[in-house]
């Protein structure tokens, strides 16, 4: 007879490989979302390493590579955060891809920082604190310790929550927070706060403001024009211009040694750089338009290039304010110690630039956050506040990245988070009066309708009459914008409470 134990060992070795296999796909799952942290604790080491390369042979040199961890912790919180800032416009409009964005992203991003992050890191790491006047070596390192660690712990919550807080004024509250704790709050330059809190009330309609009047702009000169796709091939390289002329002249101004290139130069090269971008521009709209239909999708089709334009504008714009955000506390730590904390010696040295290695890390920082946490509040604002079609990203895009170069170029650390969520809802407010009000738009439809042979019908009385179908058709989510209020209200005392914990924490183990 022939041996029957032959088939049950054969299904039990199958049923044996079968849980290999279920365990393999568990391990997977599982250290797939270690990949992320593991790269970021890699990048924190190398930070480190290249720090050591400068500050080795420095007194106090395993405090300065403990600051350098936490000042690339910090930016990495940053980039993963406020990446939504910078690209989630053009993402939202479907302009360029998820990968296309993080990309450009961190390229713009390091690009700011290293060339135009110079005044901002000035004011956060000399002016929010009198740095003057704090005598005991070493105390002001211990206190923008504790401000990192408290900021970068408060960004890392909220992007976990999904919450589109400020880095800037995380910052700014800790600093603050752990300032007063260090060496009490009359050492705090509160007028200094006061026009820095004043900033940033006023950039968000600011920024809101210029994004609606840009709108405007292109819905009376192209979106209801009879032919758009004339209009389009005129106005658009001359919006390309104009962006490049701005960000030309604030690129010479950042550059140039003071006082070298006058100012009517500086407006001549921003207003020759102009010209020639509108010359390029030309004939690429133009054989981008060739076999377009008049219809308001085709123009979406062209906006796409001004958008990508404007998103990496904004990502440089961003790594020129921010960046301060994570390597301004740590470029007074490394003036603390390296300068033994003399009065005389810091008051001659708080106008100076921030070692080059200290920005390098806090680029390079923000740029790894991006690429490995990007995608997570991108979404939110791109998509979630009100719907974005390429004509209003580019809206939102280039009114965000002008607010923040001009602060930037005044040393102001306003919040960019701000600005660009003011542009998207000054851009969502401003289609719902279109959609209600515009005469001009009315007066669109009804001649379209006309030309078609199709009876109009006035739309306002029927919304006017049913608050229902007026709740309807609101086009920004109002329940996003409580939320992203409530978050800005309180992430400047938590931060500076948190930071003051932290101060004193570390003042018990370490002083």
């Amino acid at each position: 007879m022939p041996d029957r134990p032959a088939t049950p060992v054969k299904r039990t070795l199958d049923k044996d490989l079968d849980k290999f296999t279920y365990v393999e796909d568990a391990t997977h799952h599982v250290t797939r979302r270690l990949v992320a942290p593991g790269i970021g604790l890699i990048f924190l080491g190398l930070a480190m390493v290249f720090a050591g390369i400068y500050v080795f042979d420095q007194p106090r040199a395993t405090l300065i590579f403990a600051a350098v961890a936490l000042a690339g912790y910090m930016a990495l919180n940053i980039g993963a955060k406020d990446v939504a800032n910078n690209v989630g416009a053009a993402v939202g409009a479907r302009a360029i891809t998820m990968t296309q964005a993080l990309v450009m992203a961190a390229i713009f991003e390091i690009l700011g920082a290293t060339i135009a992050g110079g005044p901002v890191i000035n004011t956060i790491s000399t002016h929010i604190v009198d740095t003057n006047r704090i005598i005991s070596i070493g105390k002001l390192a211990w206190l923008m310790m504790a401000a990192l660690l408290a900021a970068a712990l408060w960004i890392n919550f909220a992007t976990w929550r999904k919450a589109p807080v400020s880095t800037t004024h995380t910052i700014v509250g800790a600093v603050v927070g752990a300032g007063a704790a260090a060496v009490g709050p009359e050492l705090v330059n509160w007028n200094v706060l006061a026009a820095i809190s004043a900033g940033w009330v006023i950039t968000p309609f600011l920024g809101g403001t210029i994004a609606a009047s840009i709108l405007y702009f292109i819905e009376t000169f192209i979106i209801y024009r009879d032919d758009k796709i004339a209009a389009a091939r005129h106005w658009i390289p001359i919006l390309i211009g104009l962006m490049a002329g701005a960000f030309a002249g604030y690129l010479v101004v950042q550059l140039e040694p003071k006082g070298v290139i006058p100012n009517i130069a500086n407006l001549a090269i921003g207003i020759g750089i102009g010209i020639i971008a509108w010359l390029a521009a030309r004939p690429l709209v133009a054989a981008q338009s060739v076999g377009l239909e008049n219809k308001n999708s085709s123009l979406r089709k062209l906006f796409r290039l001004p958008l990508i334009c404007s998103a990496a504008l904004m990502s440089f714009a961003h790594g020129a304010n921010d960046v301060a955000n994570a390597i301004g506390p740590l470029a007074a730590i490394v003036r603390d110690i390296g300068l033994g904390g003399s009065i005389g010696v810091i008051a001659e040295t708080t106008t100076q630039k921030a070692p080059f290695w200290v920005v390098m890390i806090g680029g390079c920082g923000i740029s790894v956050g991006v690429l490995l946490y990007g995608p997570r509040l991108i979404r939110l604002l791109g998509e979630q506040i009100t719907k974005l079609n390429p004509m209003r990203a580019y809206c939102v895009a280039v009114s965000a990245a002008l607010t923040v170069i001009v602060a930037a170029w005044f040393g102001f650390p306003v919040s960019s988070t701000h600005i660009a969520v003011g542009a998207v809802f000054g851009v969502g407010f401003f289609r719902e009066w279109s959609t209600s009000r515009s005469k001009r738009r009315f007066a669109y439809m009804r001649k379209r309708a006309e030309a078609a042979g199709i009876a109009w019908i006035e739309p306002e009385a029927t919304d006017e009459r049913n608050p229902d179908e007026v709740h309807r058709r609101r086009l920004v989510r109002r329940s996003h914008f409580m939320t992203i209020i409530a978050a800005w209200a309180i992430t400047v005392p938590v931060a500076a409470l948190l930071a003051a914990a932290v101060y004193w924490v570390m003042v018990a183990l370490f002083i």
